[in-house]
């Protein structure tokens, strides 16, 4: 008989499941287990298991004793695919030669046991899955909050983005649908994350799908999934994202870019919550939250016919949107600085910050890729730089316009300008008396001077960017080279 030490650690939760879920049924060993010191769930429900998995329960014991619990596998299989549980199988003996029964394990199971069972080995079984499940989770955890520093969490302090971390708390708290807009690079998939983990479903999965990256022909297999020999090449089932994301949240990223004759099928799945795979007959239920994004004018294609006007009112009932960095003044800092910390960490741990010009380079900088070309531009210092400091050639600025192009007097005071109002406004943080006297002039001629150059502070008359004065200077640019190439 195998010696359990009693030494080991009493904390150690374990979900068990039955998939007939009889609420009279009880595990035959849980006396046992539970004198070992194992704290023992028993949850019926799908509910009851996400809310052990949020009260921190990482280790699952699967009961299947009769023939007839194999057809209520499939109901529980998004479930057991959750990676933030180990599970282990305790099967019933004449199960395991059933060809179900065997794929199921193989699939999805940290480890099995045929039933009747050595209550040691039941617990030493256990005992191993919850182990790795500590191991797992302290690098998982590790790798999360990496993420989070690396591209999974939201900086800032501008007024445009204490807004949208407003509206993110409350409709965290609902369960309506949410459209998320915004230019390309501002953090759209990063606020959906931010809306999942502050809500109800926080423990269940967060399924994310880019609409723009999946092959027309795959979408109806992706989305929905595939019975086994569907089609050719189709050897075993497989779950599609839509079931991946059951109980929890279902991010639909560039939802612009989904094909029109998908867009029907996306709306019947919103309107009855079920869904059947490619290949198969059994409507299956689904009980997600739907966040959708897009970068293009929803409204506007709607008008032109290239997106359903009945998809787009069910899936925008709330707007959020994300704004441009070159709108958000001193969070171009912010976001820089965060961003080197967690760089600087991995490929130059000698650095010590961004140099003065380097600094004043970024916030100049008109931000076309908005955070995703920030974080992209600091990484790529980290690298390279050489000295303690980084430096505008480091980000990569050095390049920006020709030196051999030669710039009108009247183009080239405006450019430096309209840059040096910028730059003073965000190192001011929007405030107008303190630029003004960072630039040596006057409130009523800082005023006029940004009338002018067409530069305002609020952030709804903030989105023409680039400028319109650098706009002028490039398009002359441009017209004389070509005259030049003539």
């Amino acid at each position: 008989m195998l010696h359990i030490s009693d030494s080991a650690s009493t904390n150690q939760t374990v979900m068990v499941l039955r998939p007939s879920s009889p609420v009279e049924s009880r595990c035959a060993y849980s006396h046992i287990l539970r004198n070992h010191g194992l704290t023992l769930v028993e949850c019926n429900t799908h509910d009851a298991a996400y809310r052990a998995m949020a009260n921190g329960c990482r280790v699952g014991l699967l009961i299947i004793d009769e023939h007839a619990e194999l057809s209520q596998l499939d109901k529980y299989e998004s479930l057991v695919n959750n990676n933030q549980i180990a599970w282990v199988g305790l099967v019933a003996q004449g199960l395991i030669s059933t060809p179900r029964m065997r794929e199921f394990i193989g699939e999805h199971l940290f480890n099995f046991i045929t039933t009747p069972a050595d209550p040691d080995h039941i617990i030493l079984t256990l005992r191993h899955a919850w182990g790795m499940a500590v191991i797992r989770d302290g690098h998982t955890g590790l790798q999360e909050r990496a993420q989070a520093s690396d591209g999974l969490s939201m900086v800032g302090n501008s007024p445009q983005m204490q807004r949208l971390f407003n509206q993110i708390q409350k409709v965290a708290r609902t369960e309506a649908s949410v459209l998320i807009t915004g230019p390309s690079g501002t953090g759209k998939e990063i606020a959906a994350l931010s809306i999942h983990r502050q809500s109800a479903r926080a423990a269940a999965p967060f399924v994310a799908v880019n609409c723009g990256a999946i092959a027309p022909q795959l979408f109806q297999s992706e989305l929905f999934g595939y019975e086994k020999g569907a089609f050719t090449g189709a050897s075993q089932r497989k779950i599609g994202r839509i079931e991946a994301a059951q109980g929890g949240t279902l991010f639909l990223d560039e939802i612009g870019d989904m094909p029109f004759d998908m867009q029907v099928n996306l709306l019947r799945f919103l309107q009855e919550k079920t869904i059947e795979r490619v290949g198969g007959t059994d409507s299956i239920g689904i009980d997600v939250r739907i966040i959708a994004a897009t970068h293009i004018d929803l409204a506007e294609a709607v008008r032109q016919g290239a997106f359903r006007e009945d998809l787009y009112y069910r899936i925008n009932v709330i707007c959020l949107e994300t704004p441009p960095l070159a709108d958000r003044g001193q969070d171009i800092e912010d976001i820089a600085k965060h961003y080197f910390t967690r760089f600087a960490k991995v490929h130059n741990r000698s650095l010590r910050g961004f140099s003065k010009a380097a600094m004043n380079a970024m916030l100049s900088h008109s931000w076309p890729g908005n955070v995703r070309e920030l974080v992209n531009r600091v990484q790529r210092a980290t690298v390279m730089a050489e000295g303690r400091f980084i430096q505008p050639s480091d980000l990569g600025f050095e390049n920006q316009m020709e030196q051999s192009q030669i710039v009108s007097l009247e183009d080239a005071r405006a450019l430096a300008e309209s840059t040096a109002i910028r730059r003073a406004l965000s190192q001011a943080r929007n405030q107008i008396s303190r630029a003004a006297s960072l630039l040596g002039v006057s409130r009523v001629t800082l005023y006029r001077l940004m009338e002018k150059y067409d530069i305002r502070t609020e952030a709804s008359a903030c989105a023409s960017s680039p400028p319109a004065v650098r706009r002028r200077v490039l398009v002359n640019l441009e017209a004389r080279a070509s005259e030049r190439a003539r």
